[in-house]
């Protein structure tokens, strides 16, 4: 479900989480998928992801796999 963005907390965008962010708008995506295609390590991506699954910004649709659910940019 899409949350209300007046309800979504403040988020500080570091430049993996734009990253993250650019490549989730294309679909969904996997951790190595966004690590290689931007030179980060995937456990950083990974970091990054689980707190934006957290945050109710991004959800795990499965196994490794996520995708976006709320444009913390836009908030």
């Amino acid at each position: 479900h899409m949350y209300n963005p007046t309800e979504m907390p403040e988020v500080d965008l570091n430049p993996t989480d734009r990253a993250i962010l650019e490549t989730l708008e294309e679909g969904r995506c996997t951790p190595s998928y966004i690590a290689d295609k931007h030179g980060y390590s995937r456990q950083n991506v990974t970091n990054r992801l689980n707190r934006f699954v957290e945050l109710g910004y991004v959800e795990r649709v499965h196994t490794g796999l996520y995708e976006m659910a709320a444009d913390p940019r836009s908030a």
